[in-house]
């Protein structure tokens, strides 16, 4: 195999980001000699590098696929649920910041416990969090073995499990070296490579119609099957008043959840000021837009060069789009090959996935050593240098339970991994983050009705939605046990998760001792003043 094959430089092009990737987590880790550093990087980043790591953070892999089939297959759908994106990012931008930036907080713990009885609030939220981050750590891994797998060219199952395997390895090793820090430098990475490669692709798109948008976009109903009814909504559930509603739940449940996500949020602790915090979220708006718009553009160029027939048969669940328009580009490139176009885009959305799991990794650890060891177990006791290697161990553990989580589910539509994911966090963290900040009322009776509350109805609702059972693509298609008609059940879960917040703080049994603790000094030091 020549160095010109396109396989070969596509593994050229990895192997160069996975070195750049530990030199930046190794830089990193030149200062993460205690828990401060290692959770926030005390010499922190400037707004525009927090502005693209947030970014990074916001378009993972399961947003690039996923966006890109749903246009592709369900026309106005799909850019319905981008512009949920950019909606969710302007919610994150206007309402968390503000709350969440600087006083030196780690985790969603910290920021509840300074209002709410300590042990109850870190232990809570430690559990929901790592429950709603754990499942979208599983697409991400998925994915990524699945796409290595290909690009590489080495066809089976078994392939795809070492694959996933070998991508825990270095999502493990990126978090516990480099922490947020070195988190945030593979992000911004991951980033410009990910403008470059849909940037490329846009360019080949429009060049294919003559630089005319409304020809790619009049020739992708036309090829879509649908007609002139692509480009309205009732596509990608159907035109029935339950399939509008679920348009809608999808769009509530992007919007709502994707911007508290524990590994979304934890980019707002290190920033010191609102302004600061404003300055870096105008910075990821404008990244995520700019890409969500290439994102729409790669899609109808999908649908109008393949054709929505011929995607549907490669793959109905749409997550395969984006390489089947590689191959459809550079169409003179013999089958037994892949073309250079296709290995770039793949090597992409690997890069895309690591970096998005280092942070859902780090997260994950953050409620489990720092919520749930440091402050819970050993009550503050806990020496820094105990605590940072507990944080290390928590990534490893995470990090095991995830990749073997993955191969027991990499046959799954990873569709119903990412809504449950986004419900559960707009369903059990939205309401608690909410009342916990802006409410002086709420309490630990409503934390818990909220938290548990939201989750368990995510819980039951999607168990019992067409996406479990009694649907083509459903996890279980050859049986039928459903009753609730949503396969994103958010318009249902997020309102009742807000209601039962309220309910348990005004009718709920309240503990006997609440206390307002004492703020650990040791997270402030940073912060002179």
């Amino acid at each position: 195999m020549s160095f010109l094959d396109p396989r070969t430089l596509a593994f050229v092009l990895f192997a160069c980001f996975i070195a750049v990737s530990f030199l930046l987590c190794i830089l990193a880790a030149t200062g993460n000699d205690d828990p401060t550093e290692f959770y926030l990087g005390t010499s922190g980043l400037s707004p525009m590098q927090n502005g693209l790591a947030i970014a990074g953070d916001y378009i993972s892999a399961a947003t690039v696929l996923g966006t890109t089939g749903t246009i592709a297959l369900a026309g106005f759908d799909g850019v319905l649920i981008a512009s949920s994106t950019v909606l969710s990012i302007l919610m994150f931008m206007l309402v968390m910041s503000g709350p969440l930036c600087g006083h030196g907080r780690f985790t969603l713990g910290d920021v509840l416990s300074e209002r709410l009885s300590e042990r109850p609030a870190r232990v809570n939220t430690a559990v929901v969090c790592v429950v709603v981050v754990l499942p979208l750590l599983l697409v991400q891994l998925n994915g990524a073995g699945s796409m290595l797998a290909v690009m590489l060219g080495i066809p089976g199952n078994a392939a795809v499990t070492g694959c996933t395997i070998f991508i825990g390895s270095l999502m493990v090793c990126y978090a516990a070296l480099g922490g947020m820090k070195g988190t945030g430098f593979i992000q911004i990475v991951k980033t410009f490579v990910l403008f470059a490669a849909f940037i490329l692709l846009a360019v080949l798109v429009l060049k294919r119609f003559s630089w005319n948008p409304v020809s790619l976009f009049g020739t992708a109903a036309d090829a879509s099957g649908f007609g002139g009814t692509f480009w309205q909504s009732g596509r990608q559930y159907g035109d029935s008043a339950a399939g509008r509603l679920d348009v809608l739940s999808a769009q509530l449940t992007v919007a709502l959840g994707a911007c508290c996500m524990p590994h979304i949020t934890m980019r707002l602790h290190p920033i010191r000021g609102l302004q600061a915090a404003r300055a870096a979220t105008t910075w990821a708006v404008g990244a995520v837009t700019a890409l969500l718009v290439l994102i729409v553009i790669v899609g109808a160029g999908a649908a109008a060069i393949v054709g929505g027939p011929g995607l549907r048969t490669a793959d109905p669940t749409g997550n395969d789009t984006l390489l089947v328009l590689t191959r459809a580009l550079d169409p003179g490139t013999e089958a037994a090959h892949r073309s250079l176009l296709f290995s770039i885009v793949a090597c992409a959305v690997i890069v895309t996935t690591l970096a998005a799991v280092a942070g859902l990794t780090l997260a994950a650890a953050a409620a489990l050593a720092h919520d749930g060891l440091a402050k819970v177990v050993f009550r503050g006791r806990l020496s820094p240098d105990r605590e940072l290697a507990a944080a290390r161990t928590a990534i490893v553990v995470v990090g095991v339970l995830a990749v073997i989580l993955a191969v027991a589910t990499q046959d799954w539509n990873r569709q119903v991994l990412i809504s449950f994911t986004f419900a559960a966090a707009g369903s059990a963290l939205l309401p608690a983050l909410f009342y916990g900040t802006m409410w002086s009322g709420f309490t630990t009776t409503g934390l818990r009705w909220s938290l548990y509350g939201g989750l368990i109805l995510t819980v039951v609702t999607m168990t019992f939605s067409p996406s479990i059972s009694g649907a083509p693509l459903a996890v279980f298609p050859n049986h039928d046990f459903q009753w609730f008609p949503l396969n994103n059940p958010g318009l249902f879960t997020i309102p009742a998760g807000f209601a039962l917040g309220w309910a348990g703080s005004r009718f709920g049994r309240q503990p006997r001792h609440m206390r307002r603790p004492e703020p650990d000094p040791a997270p402030y030091a940073m912060y002179p003043g």
